[in-house]
């Protein structure tokens, strides 16, 4: 699910701190804006846009963490909404809502535990693709 490369050069210090910080901020949103879950994209994206003119592996890094934000949206989305529709509407709680909402649980801790694990090695100066992400960040962003 993740490998652990090395960048084409050594990061320096302030390179190594800005691209860590670009995964801690989906993690800092989410105690800003817990039930809304677009808070999270939003504050990656602004970071994103904030470090779009920096160095390769600050921009590199910061493409994950928005990347693995929007796929994480919709899910938790749906499952929020859903939750709205229980507590304020005519629906009830049934046995495919919990599911789904461990379900949602399961990757978000998931997603945390890897965003964190992440963050720990890229503030080194190791270079962390993740599966999936990684390839479609190679994609998009370019040196």
């Amino acid at each position: 699910m993740i490998s652990v490369k090395r960048f084409n050069y050594e990061p320096a210090e302030h390179e190594a701190e800005k691209a860590s910080n670009s995964y801690l901020m989906s993690l800092i949103a989410i105690i800003a804006g817990l039930p809304l879950p677009i808070i999270n994209l939003i504050a990656t994206l602004i970071f994103y846009l904030s470090n779009r003119k920096g160095t390769f592996f600050v921009r590199w890094h910061c493409m994950q963490a928005l990347l693995s934000q929007f796929s994480f949206l919709p899910i938790n989305s749906y499952g929020f909404w859903w939750t709205m529709s229980i507590i304020f509407g005519p629906e009830s709680v049934s046995n495919n809502f919990f599911s789904y909402i461990i379900a949602i649980l399961i990757f978000n801790i998931l997603e945390s535990i890897a965003t964190i694990y992440t963050a720990i090695k890229t503030r080194k100066g190791i270079h962390v693709e993740w599966w999936f992400y990684g390839s479609l960040t190679h994609f998009i962003c370019k040196p």
